[in-house]
């Protein structure tokens, strides 16, 4: 018979080898594991790893935010990789041209452009020459050369358009340079020349940037009501002279601030930010009616002081999940088919020798190029409704604020050109061949490669009323899919197909409804290549599941 002794070191002895071997196994796999929490947590450390992993799990018991990843969405299909950039700020057009040159040559197709109310409209309403030094010129000279660059090397652009001019408000920048303008319709009048004078040369447009913080809206109190209103001017103006124009809410701020307006104390030092937290500002959007007067919402990604895997849900923490938060209002308020598209993300990289705050967070440079990668890929493999993401920001004119602003280590490459690892980094990830993942997708996906004739037709069949249509034998369309099963939406018209999925015998299909060419208990990646034999084809969109 075992004494209490004997079976108490027994068990102790037990005990002592499952935490050695636990130890042994934490070491061996320690690699593994920290992967594993990075991926939940977007923490590379191991306090701030075991930290996150509990919140993580308190995450785990909240009720499921509704995102609608099987909705049909409009203009989230087009290739995601954007720049905000500032060429209006560019003495030298070598240099915006050079700017221009080496976004495309990163495999960038889109970039975020200031159209600046101010330095467009200077002096009065309706007077677009530049008289601030001689010899006078049109304001509009380097917006033209920028539009021109914009086309030669095939980028897209989106036009932010805003900083009003002192002229438009009685009260001039006393209420704040950002300050909206005292008669919307000024505002409106300016977005219409702007939309007339490049009517199919700009595809999208934002209307004003970030209405929910200060000092965006300038000294007034934010207003979801004031903005809509401003919103609608900018909406109906545009879509008014140029109706496939795509039209951006003015980009959400994140922030959880609660208090409308900035606070000054009695010596005029600030003693509230002022701003309103951009998930409430948004529901207070939509019950003003702000829905029927836009196409995409815009929002700021960034990832500040975690890593863009972070997958904390907390409402008043701000992370690279943010997006989720308002894409639960956008699907709660029947806009599930509207895509949310990222006007600024990005990680700073500001250096501990400068003596900077770390206002944006702190990476190193090595970091910042991993992160803008692993973030591009998170936003194609599983958020379908996501579509442009614009990194913060290719560069600066000068490096002025090199010493005084931590906002300038977003930079993507140095003012003389020089680049730093996240260029590289994007122009790695942005040229290698596109992938379709999870969810509903339009026929006109930037993943799907299309050879011989096909073009855009008016189908009252189709999803957004646009389908592509095949009328020769021969065409064909090729796409690397990852999941396990691809679906085909076809339109109206019937033809028939030959499919051939990897190194599969091939088979042919009736282009007609819901079509399964894949089916296959693997996963991971498939080359799907389609090929009429029997005009024509009407293609609405794909489902990857």
């Amino acid at each position: 018979m075992i004494n209490k002794k004997t079976y108490l070191i027994r068990n102790l002895s037990i005990v002592a080898v499952l935490i050695l071997l636990t130890i042994v196994v934490i070491m061996l796999n320690r690699q593994s594991i920290q992967t594993y929490l990075f991926n939940l947590t977007g923490e590379e450390d191991v306090l701030p790893q075991i930290s996150g992993m509990t919140q993580y799990l308190l995450t785990r018991l909240q009720p499921p935010l509704q995102t609608a990843d099987d909705v049909p969405v409009q203009y989230a299909d087009m290739n995601p990789y954007g720049v905000n950039t500032f060429l209006q700020n560019e003495v030298e057009p070598a240099k915006r041209e050079k700017a221009m040159r080496l976004i495309s040559e990163a495999g960038i197709t889109w970039v975020r452009q200031e159209f600046t109310w101010e330095d467009i409209e200077i002096h009065g309403r309706g007077d677009f020459e530049d008289r601030r030094h001689e010899p006078y010129k049109s304001a509009w000279e380097k917006y033209d050369q920028i539009v021109d660059f914009a086309e030669k090397y095939d980028l897209k652009i989106m036009a932010r358009l805003s900083n009003p001019p002192a002229w438009t408000r009685a009260m001039t920048d006393t209420v704040g340079a950002f300050a909206p303008p005292d008669d919307y319709q000024d505002y409106g009048d300016f977005v219409e020349a702007l939309a007339i004078r490049y009517r199919g040369r700009i595809p999208a447009y934002q209307i004003w940037n970030e209405p929910n913080i200060y000092p965006e809206w300038g000294e007034y109190p934010i207003s979801a009501e004031e903005y809509t209103e401003l919103l609608k001017v900018g909406y109906t103006r545009i879509k008014k002279v140029d109706p496939d124009a795509i039209v951006v809410m003015g980009a959400l701020a994140a922030t959880i601030e609660l208090d409308r307006q900035r606070r000054y104390s009695s010596t005029g030092f600030p003693t509230s930010p002022g701003g309103l937290s951009d998930v409430l500002f948004l529901q207070q959007l939509y019950n003003a009616g702000a829905a029927s007067y836009f196409d995409v919402l815009a929002m700021q990604g960034y990832g500040l002081w975690s890593g863009p895997t972070d997958r904390r849900m907390q409402p008043r923490v701000l992370n690279f999940s943010r997006p989720l938060y308002v894409r639960d209002v956008m699907v709660r308020n029947g806009d599930a088919h509207k895509p949310i598209w990222l006007s600024e993300l990005g990680w700073n990289a500001v250096l501990p020798e400068s003596g900077l705050p770390p206002i944006y967070g702190q990476v190193s440079l090595e970091q910042q190029a991993r992160y803008t990668q692993i973030a591009y890929q998170r936003m194609q493999k599983e958020w379908p409704w996501l579509g442009v993401g614009f990194y913060w920001f290719f560069k600066q004119a000068d490096d002025r604020e090199k010493q005084n602003n931590p906002q300038y280590y977003f930079r993507m490459v140095e003012p003389d050109f020089t680049p730093l690892p996240v260029y590289e980094a994007i122009k790695t990830q942005a040229n290698q061949p596109p992938i379709l993942h999870l969810g509903w997708h339009q026929a006109d996906h930037w993943a799907i490669d299309y050879e011989g004739k096909w073009h855009p037709v008016d189908d009252d069949t189709a999803t957004f009323g646009t389908a592509l249509m095949g009328e020769r034998g021969g065409a064909s369309f090729e796409l690397i899919v990852e999941g396990r099963t691809l679906d085909v939406m076809f339109g109206k018209a019937t033809g028939l197909l030959k499919i051939q999925v990897d190194d599969q015998p091939s088979f042919e299909v009736l282009a007609t409804g819901r079509t399964t060419v894949l089916d296959s208990w693997s996963s991971g990646q498939h080359r799907v290549r389609c090929t009429i034999l029997q005009p024509p084809v009407l293609l609405d969109g794909f489902i990857v599941e």
